[in-house]
């Protein structure tokens, strides 16, 4: 049984790449991800796709909801790289983090763009 299952937009370039590079980390297979894209997210009823879609969703072996950066830092923890995250969610930090965490999810796919030069939107949609 996975530790920690997440909820990833795969349309997102920059989210993709993070992720890839996350299982790639997860020796143990402590980590699934799941696009919210694919047919495999209709298993999980109790994720809401519209919220998924809006912030990062994560799930523990408990059933216990995780969201945004708590998502990321619990990930990277179970993969034994939690200090690179950690000052994220240090109380004096974390309603900043926080705050820029819910700006950069909500304009991803121009984020993305700048970062690895790759897009898969266009005006109207984005695909995969």
């Amino acid at each position: 049984m996975y530790q920690l299952t997440i909820f990833y937009d795969g349309t997102c370039p920059l989210c993709v790449k993070e992720m890839n590079a996350l299982i790639t980390q997860d020796k143990k297979q402590k980590i699934k991800i799941i696009d919210i894209y694919s047919e495999e997210f209709f298993a999980y009823p109790q994720i809401d796709a519209n919220a998924a879609n809006t912030v990062l969703h994560g799930l523990n072996a408990n059933g216990e909801l995780f969201l945004g950066l708590d998502v990321t830092y619990k990930a990277w923890s179970l993969v034994g790289k939690g200090w690179l995250y950690a000052p994220l969610r240090w109380p004096a930090i974390k309603p900043v983090a926080d705050w820029c965490y819910l700006r950069f999810a909500k304009n991803r796919y121009r984020v993305s763009y700048w970062l690895t030069g790759t897009s898969s939107c266009n005006e109207n949609s984005c695909s995969k």
